[in-house]
């Protein structure tokens, strides 16, 4: 088998790959930046609970309209909206922390979903909502995604400073116009829009996964807030393109593939990560003893 077959046959010969290959990409360029916020803010377990949050959402617009994607992408957004405001509200009015209640949300709208979906669908229903299927994404859901992928891109251009700033000192930013949660809101909106958008190709258990491990990957190599988003992306991009391609080649579903390519990387970084890698740091410690 030549590179060509390996790497460019695949996509040069079938829509269905060139299509989720688009939104793997247009993933890529949104999630991976909203994902690096929420690592700077120590939000990366909120992400997952509010992925879980979807769930039920999804599972009623299925109810309502079938596998219709406005439908469970309109419900999917309402009820990650609802459980965010949800948990903010209660932690505001008792002594549970934020990340608490997200817990304990998510728990709720994971078997809420589950329930909906196993009583007015099929297993293959359930399963495609849980783990997505980004071969089968068709030009609806590619145009929804690009657009969730536009739309994110150009918000967090406009909110950069104050979400940089709401990110590392929320009580200054506060002092300075009182708009701290009017961002940590607007930023909430991003991380359930772009969980949406990716639930159609990577499912609601598979779709944080291309927003949190490129970013935390990225922070084992670098510190500098610009050079961690770029880096974020191209990591989530090569893992997108990488895990397309093994899923075509040894037939195993493509979702998990993209995510275990993510998983590797991480590992790897982990290891050799110079921005706090085990080797790396192992290094430091032992030339700074020997001097």
């Amino acid at each position: 088998m030549t590179p060509y077959d390996l790497l460019i046959t695949p996509f040069a010969e079938f829509d269905f790959m060139r299509y989720a290959l688009a939104s793997v990409f247009c993933l890529a360029l949104s999630a991976a930046p909203v994902g690096v916020f929420l690592v700077m803010r120590r939000m990366s377990l909120i992400g997952d609970a509010l992925s879980h949050s979807v769930l039920p959402g999804a599972a009623v617009g299925y109810m309502f309209a079938g596998l219709s994607l406005p439908a469970m992408g309109l419900g999917g957004v309402v009820a990650g909206m609802l459980m965010a405001l949800l948990a903010g509200l209660v932690s505001r009015f008792t002594t549970l922390k934020e990340d608490a209640n997200f817990a304990a949300f998510y728990l709720s709208s994971l078997a809420i979903g589950v329930v909906l979906v196993s009583k007015n669908g099929s297993s293959v229903d359930l399963l495609h909502l849980l783990f997505g299927s980004v071969l089968a994404v068709d030009i609806p859901a590619l145009q929804l995604i690009a657009a969730v992928s536009s739309l994110t891109l150009i918000t967090l251009a406009v909110i950069y400073r104050p979400l940089v700033l709401e990110s590392i000192d929320p009580l200054f930013l506060k002092s300075v116009n009182g708009k701290g949660g009017l961002w940590h809101v607007t930023f909430l909106i991003l991380v359930v829009m772009n969980l949406v958008s990716g639930f159609q190709a990577l499912g609601t258990l598979m779709s944080v996964g291309l927003m949190m491990l490129p970013a935390i990957t990225a922070r084992l190599w670098a510190r500098n807030l610009g050079m961690l988003i770029l880096l974020s992306v191209l990591i989530a991009l090569f893992c997108g393109f990488t895990g397309l391609l093994i899923s075509y080649h040894i037939e195993i579903p493509s979702g998990p593939a993209i995510i275990l390519c993510c998983s590797t990387l991480y590992l790897l970084s982990v290891i050799l990560g110079k921005e706090g890698g085990i080797l790396p740091k192992w290094f430091k410690n032992h030339r700074h003893h020997t001097t």
